[in-house]
């Protein structure tokens, strides 16, 4: 019977049932895996279901009958998708699941850092209102979006929905593929040119040895100096010490962010320390977790799983 093992459940969550293939299997699931717990779970499983849980040559090696594994989620950086081809596992990925929820969760970023709602809400917690003795009172900019110029770095279903919101603001939204590439189309604006002229730059890039760190110190000195940026793509396109300087420097007025290189974080990363700032909010990677996006994201897991039974595999990658 087929051997399916989940490693991490738990990423998924709760309010999601966790409906399985069709067909008759063995089912063995994990809330959590840790890296080295990994090569023993699989050793003798067909399917694996892993959202963040990595599986490399060396786990791969330990998994002799594996034939398939199912992402639950877009990004695979967890994955050697090469020495899965090499050893005929098929891998699988969701695609187009967050198409609302990440762009809404990036505009309440941009709402939030340019209505400085985060610094006023702490000033009537802290009685600064009583103090002010008007109805009301400036101790933080604000900026309306209409008018302005949004910055999206990656034009895929995520970044063309972000589009999407920002025209109803009225903002206009232009395009850049990530630094270092050109001859797109018209449909992309110079690299330079979005970075230069932005109010708000977001991103929505896959994390490769070519988007790693592509937001740094240049970067950030070549920004206007009221611009906000939101990551809500993946940790590690931002030199995050670069991102507190900037801060610490003026260069940019504000930053969003969801993702983090590592996660969870490590004590001494440097966003940990700036997080009572009014200009700067992080969330803990939940932009993609809306019920209906998780919800979407099983069925597509699951649906793959499926569908590579019945021997036409789907959303393979590599």
């Amino acid at each position: 019977m087929t051997k399916i093992v989940v490693l991490d459940r738990d990423t998924i969550g709760p309010s999601v049932e966790i409906v399985r293939p069709g067909f008759a299997h063995d089912w063995v699931e994990h809330g959590k895996t840790a890296p080295d717990q990994v090569a023993e779970r699989i050793a003798d499983a067909d399917i694996v279901i892993t959202n963040k849980a990595p599986i490399r040559a060396e786990q791969l090696a330990a998994a002799p009958n594996l034939k398939m594994i199912s992402v639950a989620a877009t990004g695979y950086d967890v994955i050697d998708v090469p020495a899965c081809k090499e050893r005929g596992v098929v891998v699988s990925n969701v695609r187009g699941y967050a198409e609302h929820t990440v762009p809404e969760h990036a505009f309440a970023l941009i709402l939030g850092l340019r209505r400085s709602l985060f610094g006023y809400r702490q000033d009537v917690i802290d009685g600064e209102w009583e103090k002010s003795g008007q109805f009301c009172f400036f101790n933080h900019p604000i900026s309306d979006l209409a008018g302005s110029r949004l910055g999206i770095i990656g034009a895929g279903v995520i970044g063309q929905g972000v589009a999407k919101i920002a025209s109803a603001f009225g903002m206009e939204p232009v395009f850049a593929a990530h630094k270092g590439t050109e001859g797109f189309g018209s449909l992309y604006t110079p690299w330079d040119e979005v970075i230069t002229t932005s109010d708000v730059i977001t991103l929505h890039s896959p994390l490769l040895p070519a988007t790693r760190n592509m937001i740094s110190t240049p970067e950030f000195e070549a920004m206007k100096s009221n611009a906000i940026l939101i990551n809500t793509s993946r940790g590690g396109l931002v030199d995050e010490a670069a991102l507190v300087d900037a801060l610490d420097r003026g260069l940019i007025a504000g930053a969003g962010f969801d993702v983090l290189t590592k996660e969870p974080p490590e004590p001494n990363n440097p966003l940990l320390k700036i997080l009572e700032r009014p200009n700067f909010i992080l969330t803990p990677h939940t932009a993609w977790a809306s019920d209906e996006a998780m919800k979407e994201v099983w069925r597509q897991v699951i649906r793959a799983i499926d569908d590579f039974h019945a021997g036409s595999p789907s959303n393979v990658l590599g």
